[in-house]
């Protein structure tokens, strides 16, 4: 069985891949966390890895004290989640922090030819090709743990001599599909939190509330499956059962179906290539009923269309945006900004930000800090 190393151990995606690997009898090398110390403290005393990181350096005292007696090392920020990231001891490690600290622990991982089960999106969206290429070099694999992503991953076992025509990438819409501007001018952080399907962290849920998340999605398909942003289509499926899809070049199209619930891709990733029972439940399409796809409104969701153009672009330009994004959401679920200004910030910083290529992590991080100051003295000339 294989072992793992979780980072994000805490949040959304690490409580329920804990489920999984309780499971089927994982064994747990490493957790990290942001700074939920009591969380992780349980965790660590259940699971008994080797080491924890809590990333919030202040939270150290609290978790040494929460941990005292037990023999589990306990490291802090980055240089901790590198430290994990590159320690070789797990067979595999799940990377699901949010933002862009996720990137480099990553290209880490990749670095000691560790298997990456990513649930980041920022590690592809921000660093794509430095990600990709480094992976290859390694003969490191990738493993997708967002469901769209691990969708099209599954649809595509058993037809690598088959081209692909083009994937349809479904979104839920969240909750403001149809709205219209004029109804989402007053919109605030405690309602764009109210999913209708999956049970997210706030950063990602405000995400998918205004499709930056598919926008986002798009970018890393396009890593992940060597692909030209013309053969992405993305499809508003409102009930979330059909994952996602791939067309085939006879036109043939294959599809991944389940009910919403992130343990089956979880699992996938971590289990690959087996299939194993998940602790879920099974998919009744009688319950469902009727499936619906319908065209986004790329011109009321302008974050889905500024991803797009960005990866078009190439380039900076991607990161650029996923910056941009990550500083205004910020800004929103203080309620110190409007729903609608999220995509005008993220426009004005795609146009007004300098690009270039991506040769080095350095760059990556120049553009990532110029991006975030970008929305910030926007923000704070208003």
């Amino acid at each position: 069985m294989k072992t793992v190393a979780i980072l994000g151990s805490t949040g959304s995606i690490g409580t329920q891949a804990l489920e999984v690997v309780k499971m089927h009898g994982m064994r747990v090398t490493a957790l990290a966390a942001h700074s939920q110390a009591e969380k992780l403290a349980q965790q660590a005393k259940e699971y008994k890895p080797s080491c924890v990181c809590i990333f919030d350096e202040t939270k150290k005292p609290l978790l040494t004290e929460l941990l005292a007696g037990e023999d589990i090392e306990i490291l802090t920020g980055m240089e901790g989640l590198c430290k994990i990231a590159g320690s070789r001891e797990a067979d595999i490690v799940l990377n699901s922090v949010v933002g862009m600290v996720g990137l480099l622990p990553t290209l880490t991982a990749i670095e000691a030819g560790t298997d990456v089960a990513l649930a980041n999106k920022e590690t592809l969206v921000a660093g794509g090709s430095l990600v990709m290429q480094a992976a290859a070099e390694k003969g490191v694999h990738i493993y997708p743990v967002d469901s769209e992503h691990s969708a099209i991953f599954q649809c595509l076992q058993g037809n690598s001599m088959n081209r692909v025509r083009k994937i349809i990438l479904t979104a839920s819409g969240g909750p403001f599909f149809g709205k219209t501007a004029a109804e989402l001018a007053n919109v605030r952080a405690a309602d764009a939190l109210k999913h209708p399907n999956w049970d997210m962290g706030n950063k990602i849920t405000i995400d998918s509330s205004t499709l930056m998340n598919k926008g986002l999605e798009f970018i890393e398909a396009k890593w992940l499956f060597d692909l030209d942003p013309s053969q992405i289509e993305i499809v508003v499926h409102r009930q979330s059962v059909l994952h996602s899809a791939v067309e085939f070049e006879d036109y043939a199209v294959i599809g991944q179906m389940g009910v919403p619930d992130m343990k089956i891709p979880i699992q996938y990733a971590l289990l690959y290539p087996e299939r194993k029972p998940c602790p879920t439940r099974p998919l009744s399409l009688t319950e469902y009923g009727t499936l619906t796809f319908e065209q986004p409104d790329y011109e009321t969701f302008g974050c889905l269309r500024a991803a797009i153009d960005a990866i078009k672009e190439g380039g900076l330009r991607p990161c650029i945006v996923n910056a941009a994004n990550e500083e205004a959401v910020g800004w929103f679920l203080r309620d110190e900004i409007g729903f609608l200004q999220i995509g005008e910030l993220v426009r004005a910083a795609m146009e007004s930000v300098q690009g270039g290529a991506v040769t080095c992590y350095e760059e990556v991080l120049r553009a990532d800090r110029e991006a975030r100051a970008f929305v910030r003295s926007r923000i704070l000339q208003k």
